[in-house]
């Protein structure tokens, strides 16, 4: 046996990581206001920098099946699907799937708290699909997704209370 067989033979598998952060967002508005804002079209109106391209939805919005992608800076493509979007018990999940990296399952669920104040609670699932995804995940702290989180809601009441969109410091 040569010395490439044996390092092949001799390979360690591929262990995948996951991680789950989660964080409830503070919204002052009803579930009725911010539920359809949970959606790739309406989340251009109120985050800055979010950018997509739909890929299908017979509404053009955020439906059971849709299909969708977006590209940050020099990253690859990442392919979402609606897994879930039950607007009767306040909830929309989302599997996303950046390509050759992770797989990451968002599950967002509105809470009424008050007349005008509902708990957005967010919980994002990381698994690593390949050693690159599992540097991700050990690189991924939980302070960069707080700010994250805090970012998003802050723009999400900001839009709420202004109808417009927060924009962020580019510096």
């Amino acid at each position: 046996m040569d010395q490439k067989e044996e390092n092949k033979n001799n390979k360690v598998p591929f262990k995948a990581k996951r991680i789950k952060r989660t964080y409830t967002q503070k919204i002052n508005s009803t579930p009725d206001k911010i539920f359809p804002l949970l959606c790739p079209q309406r989340e251009k109106d109120w985050l800055d920098g979010w950018n997509y391209e739909m890929i299908y939805s017979e509404s053009r919005l955020a439906e059971d099946g849709a299909i969708f992608k977006t590209k940050h800076e020099s990253d690859v493509d990442t392919i979402w699907v609606v897994t879930k979007h039950d607007k009767e018990n306040l909830c929309v999940e989302f599997v996303r799937m950046t390509w050759e990296v992770l797989v990451t399952k968002i599950n967002m669920q509105l809470e009424p708290v008050s007349e005008e104040l509902t708990n957005l609670h967010v919980e994002y699932v990381f698994t690593s699909i390949t050693e690159k995804g599992n540097e991700f995940i050990e690189g991924n702290s939980a302070r960069q997704f707080l700010e994250m989180m805090k970012w998003w809601e802050k723009s999400l009441n900001y839009y709420l209370e202004t109808g417009n969109k927060l924009l962020a410091l580019k510096l």
